[in-house]
């Protein structure tokens, strides 16, 4: 009686993992050669551990990242893509997301720059960061709407307040200027507040000819480039079937 009221109290408090320990342990014959600090030891382990899945689930499961199984382990460094293991190390234990500091991924198409993105984004999730992910030309179609139906000011706040952002394909579509007029304002609040990673098939240096506008161009390399890590990949599309050493990014 003692021991289901002990378990009901453990629910009530949500220690699930503590829960999950202490049957396991009732299961195990040689638990009594453990003394109490051991054993409490033992479930105080289990419920921090299970905090910290339940944590990094419900992370990765708010940021939506387009590859979710996409890990820095899994990286491939083949020589022809640019893509330098010292450059990883740097980004690995996403100090760069608490200096709020910008990531620039450009190559061509194929080459691998989403599933490092998300690569990237999965571990600022695991590090404890806040992540959104958004594919560009559906960020802009969101600010669009909520422009069109008043939610522009609440998708700004939840912006602003990821420590992460990723932004993949800027440019890869025909955006108006007031879209990247808004864009600017989510870099502008997110300065000093936020991480920042974007990818695109377009150099930086031709960022100018995509954006059109001058000024708003300026405006947004200024909060972007300065400061930022950049990833420059190259050579063939990693998606090519006659690629022999096409395995994953």
């Amino acid at each position: 009686m003692l021991y289901t009221q002990t378990l009901e109290k453990l629910h009530a408090l949500r220690l699930e993992g503590m829960v999950q320990a202490l049957e396991e342990q009732r299961q195990q014959q040689d638990i009594v050669s453990l003394d109490f600090e051991d054993r409490l030891a033992l479930l105080v382990e289990r419920q921090w551990l299970w905090k910290e899945n339940r944590g990094l689930a419900l992370r990765l499961t708010n940021a939506q990242l387009k590859i979710n199984s996409a890990t820095l382990e899994d990286l491939d460094y083949r020589p022809s893509r640019g893509l330098k293991r010292a450059q990883i190390d740097q980004l690995r234990a996403s100090q760069w997301v608490q200096q709020h500091r910008s990531c620039l991924i450009t190559g061509p198409t194929g080459t691998g720059k989403t599933w490092v993105a998300c690569a990237l984004g999965h571990q600022a999730c695991r590090d404890g960061h806040r992540t959104i992910y958004y594919y560009a030309p559906k960020l802009f179609r969101a600010l669009e709407s909520a422009q069109a139906d008043g939610s522009l000011l609440s998708l700004l706040k939840r912006l602003a307040r990821a420590s992460l952002l990723v932004v993949d394909d800027l440019g890869i579509a025909s955006v108006a200027g007031k879209l990247y007029r808004q864009f600017l304002e989510i870099l502008d609040d997110r300065q000093g507040q936020g991480a920042t990673l974007i990818t695109s098939q377009f150099p930086v240096g031709q960022w100018h000819e995509v954006i059109a506008d001058p000024t708003v161009a300026d405006a947004i390399l200024d909060r972007l480039v300065h400061n930022a890590y950049r990833l420059e990949f190259t050579g063939k599309s990693m998606r090519d079937p006659k690629n022999p050493t096409d395995k994953h990014p």
